[in-house]
């Protein structure tokens, strides 16, 4: 077997893209979308219809880029046995109100197309705020994955709240480090963002967590293979390809703990606040990325709305 192949036997692959065409190609369990990768989608020709189909929609901004995303997750339910993840609008990141309705809003949209809340996760992204709402949501029966998650708090709050899917970014923590310490990484195990999703994984197996841990945003290969074994790992087509083309022997990183511990005291809202503020990178990449993916959605709405 090639090594997506064996990936594929310990741990559910998950594609990290909008291009419909790759994850035909490419058989993954699930999909994920965020707003960074529905900007592209929108502005291939296999969407081309539906951008004009929202464009003579009478939508304001927010309605437009809801209907597209629902759109195109329910093009990709239709080619994986899984769920597709549809992100909440990053402005809503602090508001945890807002976000309680917009999933509320998002998962209407897809019963409209015939499509359950059980193919559908609502990713959120893990701030204080958001993992609030999640709690809710949750309780609810709307599954959520809380995104954008780059320190061990946000992990701990996700499972203190019952969070169903938490998305560890992999190569935005690598990419911090970089850019701003003098650290060398020679071998995946050298790599802060492997080295953060393993102390998240082995603190949920060994507290008995039913928290799904979704490794997320690679930068390459090695990344991946550090992390085989993991829940789920959310790959580009392009790093799953890549594995595809690789037929050496892939060996397990990531096992479930045979021992296990009681449960920590959740985590209060003060100790959450300092316990990530302390840490330069979450608050660096975390704001960071929510602004980006603020900032592609309001690049969405503009494309959807150019006609309007």
């Amino acid at each position: 077997m090639n090594k997506l192949d064996q990936l594929r036997a310990m741990t559910d692959v998950v594609a990290d893209t909008g291009d419909i065409d790759a994850i035909e190609r490419l058989k993954p369990q699930d999909a994920t979308t965020n707003p960074s990768l529905l900007l592209k989608a929108a502005k291939m020709p296999r969407f081309e219809k539906v951008v004009e189909t929202v464009r003579a929609g009478e939508y304001s901004r927010a309605g437009a880029c809801d209907q597209f995303s629902v759109a195109v997750g329910t093009e990709i339910i239709k080619l994986i046995p899984g769920r597709i993840s549809t992100e909440v609008d990053a402005r809503l990141s602090f508001d945890t109100k807002a976000t309680v309705l917009k999933a509320r809003e998002l998962v209407a949209l897809y019963d409209q197309q015939g499509i359950s809340s059980d193919r559908i996760l609502i990713k959120i992204a893990a701030t204080w705020e958001g993992i609030r709402a999640a709690e809710i949501l949750e309780r609810e029966g709307i599954q959520c994955n809380l995104t954008l998650v780059f320190g061990f708090a946000q992990a701990q709050a996700c499972a203190d709240a019952g969070v169903f899917l938490i998305s560890p970014f992999v190569g935005r923590i690598l990419d911090w480090y970089l850019a701003n310490t003098d650290l060398q990484v020679t071998q995946p195990a050298e790599d802060p963002g492997v080295q953060s999703v393993i102390q998240i994984y082995d603190h949920y197996k060994s507290h008995c967590y039913d928290t799904v841990v979704m490794g997320a945003s690679f930068r390459n290969v090695g990344e991946v293979e550090a992390l085989a074994g993991c829940d789920r790992l959310t790959i580009s087509p392009d790093l799953m390809e890549a594995m595809s083309g690789n037929h050496e022997t892939l060996v397990r990183a990531l096992a479930p703990t045979t021992n296990t511990l009681d449960a920590p005291l959740a985590l209060t809202e003060s100790d959450f606040r300092w316990q990530t503020n302390d840490d330069a990178m979450v608050v660096d990449k975390l704001s960071d990325g929510i602004r980006r993916f603020a900032a592609d959605q309001v690049s969405l709405e503009h494309l959807l709305m150019r006609d309007h």
